[in-house]
C-alpha cells in the first residue's frame, strides 16, 4: 500500500495530490491514508502536507526499501519479491532459508548492513550500514550443478555493465572480483544447493561498496578496497538507482542464460576482464593449497582459468589468483 502511495506521489512531481484522491484510488479511508504518509515519514520520506491541497513529495531517502526499488523496476524475474532488512548477519544465510522454503525465483534478501557477511574463501566483508548494497538473489534455474560457478561470473558481468550506465569502467579480475585502480570495489558469493544431475537452487550473494570513502575503510583493508564513490571522482551515487540498474542488467543476462547458455557471459566477462595476457600467481584451493605462475591466456567453456605455465598449460577452477 505505502508503494503505491510513493509511487502515487512521485507521479505527481510538483503538484499535491489530494488524500482524498489518493483514498479513492486505493479504496481506503483518508485516515489510513493519513497513517500510510506517517509511516512514511518515519522511514525517511520528505512529505509536506498542505490544508485542502493534500500531500506533496519533497524527498525520498536512499534506502533499498522495497518501494523504492520496485517503482520503475523494468525486470521479468529478478526483485518481483523482495526481503528488506535495515540490518542483518548475512543476506545468503536469509537467502538460503527462504530458499529451502520455496522462496519464488527472483527474491531478493537486501540489507542497509551486515554483521556477518562472506565473501570468497570464508573472508569478512565489510558492509557498512547506508554505505552499500548488500543483497542476495534466489535462482531455481535449469543447469547442471557443473554450471553453478559460471552464475558468478554472470553476475560479475551484470554489475559491470550496471557501472558502465553509470559512465564508470569496469574491470573484472578472474573469477569475479570487479576492481579500479588494482583494489576491490565488489564481492561475488554463489552457493548452490542440489543433487547429482540437478540444481534445486543457487544463491548469489553481491557486496558492492558504493558511498565508501577510504577513510571509512578498516586500516587493513583502505590499501585494497575501494568504493564506486572514490570511482566517482569522490561524487556519492544514489543507492537506489545503482541497485535498480544492477537488477535490470542481472534480468537481462539470466534469461539469456537460459535461454541461450552461457557463451554470451562468458564473451561479455572477457570484455571487462583485467587477467587475461597478464603474468598471475595462483594458489590453489583444490590442489591442496599448491601455488604456482604463469601467463593467464584465457577461460574455458566452464569458466575456468586457464595458465600458460612453463610445464603447460593449467586449468584452473577454484583458487586465489594475484595479478603480478
Amino acid at each position: 500500500m505505502r508503494k503505491t502511495i510513493v509511487e502515487l506521489l512521485k507521479n505527481a512531481g510538483e503538484n499535491f495530490i489530494s488524500g482524498e484522491s489518493i483514498a479513492g484510488k486505493l479504496g481506503i479511508s483518508r485516515t489510513a491514508v493519513w497513517k500510510h504518509i506517517r509511516k512514511l515519514r518515519e522511514n525517511g520520506y520528505e512529505i509536506i502536507s498542505r490544508e485542502r491541497h493534500g500531500y506533496k513529495l519533497k524527498d525520498a531517502p536512499d534506502l533499498l526499501l522495497p518501494g523504492e526499488i520496485q517503482i520503475g523496476l523494468d525486470t521479468k524475474i529478478i526483485g518481483a519479491e523482495m526481503d528488506y532488512h535495515p540490518s542483518v548477519d548475512s543476506t545468503n544465510r536469509v537467502a538460503k532459508a527462504l530458499a529451502y522454503h520455496g522462496a519464488a525465483e527472483g527474491t531478493i534478501v537486501v540489507a542497509e548492513e551486515q554483521t556477518g557477511g562472506k565473501g570468497r574463501l570464508e573472508r569478512n566483508y565489510f558492509s557498512p550500514r547506508g554505505k552499500g548494497i548488500w543483497f542476495s538473489v534466489i535462482l531455481r534455474p535449469n543447469l547442471l550443478p557443473k554450471d553453478a560457478p559460471k552464475c558468478t561470473l554472470m553476475a560479475a558481468v551484470a554489475v559491470a555493465e550496471a557501472m558502465e550506465r553509470f559512465k564508470l569502467k569496469p574491470a573484472i579480475k578472474w573469477p569475479n572480483d570487479l576492481m579500479f585502480d588494482g583494489r576491490k570495489l565488489v564481492g561475488i558469493l554463489t552457493e548452490m544447493t542440489g543433487e547429482i544431475g540437478k540444481i534445486t537452487y543457487i544463491v548469489i550473494g553481491v557486496g558492492i561498496n558504493v558511498n565508501i570513502s577510504r577513510d571509512e575503510f578498516p586500516a587493513e583493508l583502505q590499501p585494497i578496497a575501494t568504493s564506486l564513490l572514490e570511482m566517482n571522482g569522490g561524487e556519492a551515487i544514489s543507492r537506489v538507482q545503482f541497485f535498480r540498474a544492477v537488477l535490470e542488467e542481472f534480468d537481462k543476462i539470466y534469461r539469456d542464460v537460459t535461454a541461450s547458455g552461457f557463451d554470451n557471459v562468458l564473451n561479455r566477462w572477457r570484455k571487462f576482464n583485467v587477467t587475461l595476457g597478464k603474468v598471475v600467481r595462483v594458489i590453489s584451493t583444490g590442489d591442496g593449497g599448491e601455488s604456482f605462475s604463469g601467463k593467464a591466456v584465457d577461460i574455458n567453456a566452464d569458466g575456468a582459468l586457464v595458465v600458460e605455465t612453463a610445464d603447460g598449460l593449467r586449468t584452473v577452477y577454484a583458487g586465489d589468483v594475484s595479478i603480478r
